[in-house]
């Protein structure tokens, strides 16, 4: 074997390396999240006089679900003269009429309710944000994107909380409205659970950082402001405000127990959008955040949690260039009768890809799943991770050498259930190049998958099969549904979970 090639596999493995570190530690998210499941978060005390609340709605061009987010929130249960709510509507389409009839349907009804409206999207949703913490009058401020639909009871299962002075956010777990609509909406939604049910969980209980989301959370208004106020420098403004909040020692609570629905993308092409401001966001954050956390006294846990939490999607280019190397090494390795070697690979297999299987199982069992549901999605899922690495790995890039671009909304179409509307085109997704990538990888990895064939390297081939799949799956999905079709479906392997939810 020649140094070129010995070369080659060494960078293989220290790829795998890095991979599987990130895989492991879901393993110790289960572990902190059942040690600490049982530990119920409880107000501690009560107010003597509710507070007044302001309940913001940043919105931009969503016009089939404005109206359906205004009313939802107006039917919130909360004394009247203590309540307000805020229409932050930056749109320049017929968004505008809609949301401002119904302000003034439910004003008629006597709601404190009032719509503001910027003629520049300065600062995009963080900016809406800040103009209107200028005009609010509550002492406590909750936030929900134009997708959602509160239950009647949020404010009366997060407010108490604000009892103790040391709290300065509570967030609540999302739910999903189109769960049921096709397998991408399905693996999507199990991707959230992950990171609702057992991340927030495990690091808000075990007393280390956890973000707000960017929605279906409220927060005390003084800790805006003493955290410095909402900032527009990254993608994710929500995550960026929440480290900066928990470094100034605000306490944070999360409570999966409360439930607020929400609808999650369609459209390939609109997730694929969200992934990629979500993965840039957080690496633009840990930029900015991470050599102040590593400087502050905060315990090493606490550091070593920030670290990978903020830093998760930079395994996308990992993926991508382990996809680059995994046929060919195993090309290498045949060549020169080191098939048996196909087997060290398997200790990064189990501390990443069984992790993903693992994490998700676990999830799906706390939300009370069968066995089959537990399991069904799984090959999907992986393969989903798989195939988005592209996608995020150029945002992460992007992030890395500071590529300014602007915040992309995630576009809407009022999806319940299984039933979607047609919704016009500014409203789908955009394809762009990328898919073009992602289906010649996925033409590399048939042709991987035909040389493991022909060679009889019968071990590799379920790894390369999940790879060819993936990128064919997200490649022919982003094609086709940006040319309008609605179809429903929209060596070791590593597959990263989706990006986490900040905005």
């Amino acid at each position: 074997m020649s140094w070129a090639e010995i070369a080659f596999l060494g960078l293989y493995f220290a790829v795998l390396a890095v991979l599987a570190m990130y895989g492991s530690h879901r393993y110790r998210m289960a572990y902190l999240y059942y040690r600490h499941k049982f530990s119920l978060p409880t107000p501690k005390g009560r107010f003597e006089k509710m507070p007044r609340v302001t309940i913001q709605l940043p919105v931009f061009n969503e016009v089939y679900v404005v109206e359906r987010l205004i009313d939802a929130v107006c039917r919130i249960r909360y004394p009247r003269e203590l309540f307000e709510v805020q229409v932050l509507d930056d749109s320049t389409d017929e968004t505008c009429g809609i949301a401002r009839a119904a302000v003034e349907r439910w004003k008629a009804q006597g709601v404190d309710i009032s719509y503001v409206h910027r003629e520049n999207r300065q600062g995009f949703k963080a900016g809406a944000l800040e103009n209107g913490l200028t005009l609010a009058k509550g002492e406590y401020v909750a936030v929900f994107d134009a997708d959602f639909v509160p239950n009647p009871d949020f404010l009366e299962r997060t407010v108490p909380f604000f009892a103790d002075a040391e709290v300065g956010m509570v967030q609540v777990r999302w739910g999903h409205l189109n769960r049921e609509y096709s397998v991408l909406t399905q693996a999507q939604s199990i991707f959230l659970d992950g990171h609702f049910v057992i991340e927030h969980t495990a690091r808000n209980r075990s007393g280390c950082f956890f973000n707000f989301n960017g929605t279906a959370g409220i927060w005390r208004r003084s800790t805006i402001t003493d955290a410095g106020g909402w900032q527009h420098d990254t993608l994710t403004e929500d995550l960026d405000l929440s480290y900066r909040a928990q470094l100034k020692g605000w306490q944070f609570i999360f409570l999966p127990e409360v439930v607020s629905p929400a609808e999650v993308p369609v459209d390939m092409n609109a997730f694929k959008s969200q992934q990629h401001r979500w993965a840039k966001g957080s690496i633009q954050t840990a930029r900015k955040l991470l050599p102040r956390i590593f400087k502050s006294d905060l315990p090493f846990a606490v550091k070593r949690e920030a670290f990978f939490h903020l830093t998760s999607n930079l395994a996308y280019p990992l993926m991508v260039l382990l996809s680059l190397l995994m046929p060919l090494s195993m090309l290498v390795r045949f060549q020169h009768d080191l098939y048996a070697t196909l087997f060290l690979d398997l200790p990064f297999c189990v501390s990443a890809t069984i992790s993903v299987c693992f994490f998700y199982v676990a999830t799906q069992r706390e939300l009370g799943q069968g066995w089959w549901g537990r399991v069904k999605y799984l090959p999907f899922l992986m393969s989903l991770g798989i195939g988005m690495a592209i996608n995020n790995a150029k945002a992460v890039i992007e992030a890395l050498f500071q590529v300014e671009s602007g915040f992309t909304r995630t576009p809407k179409t009022g999806a319940e259930g299984n039933r979607a509307r047609v919704v016009k085109k500014a409203y789908r997704g955009k394809a762009q190049w990328m898919p073009y990538v992602e289906l010649a990888f996925g033409a590399y990895f048939t042709w991987a998958v035909w040389i493991a064939w022909d060679k009889g390297v019968f071990t590799s081939m379920p790894f390369l099969i999940l790879f060819q799949l993936g990128f064919l799956y997200v490649g022919v999905a982003s094609l086709m549904q940006a040319w309008g079709w609605s179809g429903r479906g929209g060596s070791s392997v590593v597959a990263p979970e989706a990006a986490a939810p900040t905005a």
